[in-house]
């Protein structure tokens, strides 16, 4: 016999499953009565004359079929009380499944829903909340735009981080990621937002900028804004290299009882580096996180392999 997890598609849920291995412990459960004692086991904690009676039957069948559930493992004592005068012994079901299993026609998992860690599900949350995604994900528009007049070349890696956040949450009924042109003209920015892009190519990065706690050197010019890369506050140092990038959690400026999260990269290969270190690096990303709302990483993409693509991560601070 083999405990495992039950994963349910239509209902989103997943059950703790006893295996039987051995057909004559599952036959032990099998039997119509059995079942439906085992069914009112499953609902709550019950002793065999309270079975008995609401089942208008004689006690001594009821404690027949309780010897054989418990040899079968399927139900287990929880409690004794005493109740007019004798020791009443309450049962309940061990487990909400039981089945048989045959080797075949399994499907890989990578990662169960049970298996997000601790930190990763604080740094999402209010966006995620148990599996319901609350926001919006925010890209940056691919027709030129905004004062740099830019092409986004880095909103399909949100594409990327939705395929990842899509394994803790139900499919949302409507659409979630727009682009930054869209959302300012919808009035969309009082929302928990992912923000996907640096303050070259996304809008939205571009505003909450000055509210990073390491934000995007941006600087006034007759020819419109030049752009200097990462400027931390903290420790002085400037961040200019194309593979960096920022990784961040604060509070939504527009909204203060929403969250935002921004993945910015001085370029569009800084971006992918953000989105990486979130999606295969969380442990490095996230080892000094706490679920502060002041959050913010310096991200640094490498290409490990030579293949011209960037495929690990440092955090630089």
């Amino acid at each position: 016999m083999t405990q495992k997890l039950l994963f349910s598609k239509e209902q989103q849920e997943r059950k703790e499953i006893y295996i039987y291995s051995d057909p004559q412990m599952l036959k032990l459960i099998l039997n119509e009565l059995s079942w439906e004692i085992l069914q009112m086991l499953g609902k709550e904690a019950m002793y065999p004359m309270e079975i008995a009676k609401k089942l208008g039957i004689h006690e001594q069948k009821v404690y027949y079929h309780i010897r054989k559930l418990a040899r079968a493992k399927a139900i287990t004592k929880v409690k004794e009380e005493e109740r007019k005068g004798a020791i009443a012994k309450y049962y309940r079901a061990n487990f909400p499944a039981f089945g048989v299993e045959l080797p075949f026609g399994g499907m890989r998992i990578t990662t169960p829903p049970s298996f997000i860690s601790r930190k990763t599900r604080k740094f999402l949350y209010p966006i995620l909340t148990n599996d319901t995604f609350e926001g919006k994900i925010v890209v940056g528009s691919p027709d030129p735009h905004g004062p740099f007049k830019t092409s986004a070349r880095d909103g399909h890696y949100a594409a990327y981080l939705t395929y990842y956040l899509g394994q803790y949450s139900r499919v949302p009924d409507d659409f979630i990621i727009k682009l930054d042109v869209d959302i300012k003209a919808e009035k969309e920015e009082k929302n928990n937002l992912i923000l996907v892009g640096g303050p070259g190519t996304n809008l939205l990065t571009q505003e909450i900028n000055d509210y990073l706690p390491i934000n995007f050197n941006m600087t006034a010019s007759e020819h419109g804004f030049i752009f200097g890369g990462l400027v931390s506050e903290k420790t002085g140092k400037v961040y200019t290299a194309d593979t960096m990038g920022l990784v961040a959690k604060i509070v939504n400026p527009w909204d203060k009882e929403k969250k935002a999260l921004i993945f910015a990269g001085n370029k569009a290969v800084g971006t992918k580096a953000c989105v990486l270190a979130f999606v295969k690096y969380w442990n490095k990303l996230l080892r000094n996180y706490e679920g502060e709302n002041n959050f913010a990483a310096v991200i640094q993409g490498f290409d490990l392999d030579g293949d011209g693509k960037v495929d690990s991560i440092e955090v630089l601070e």
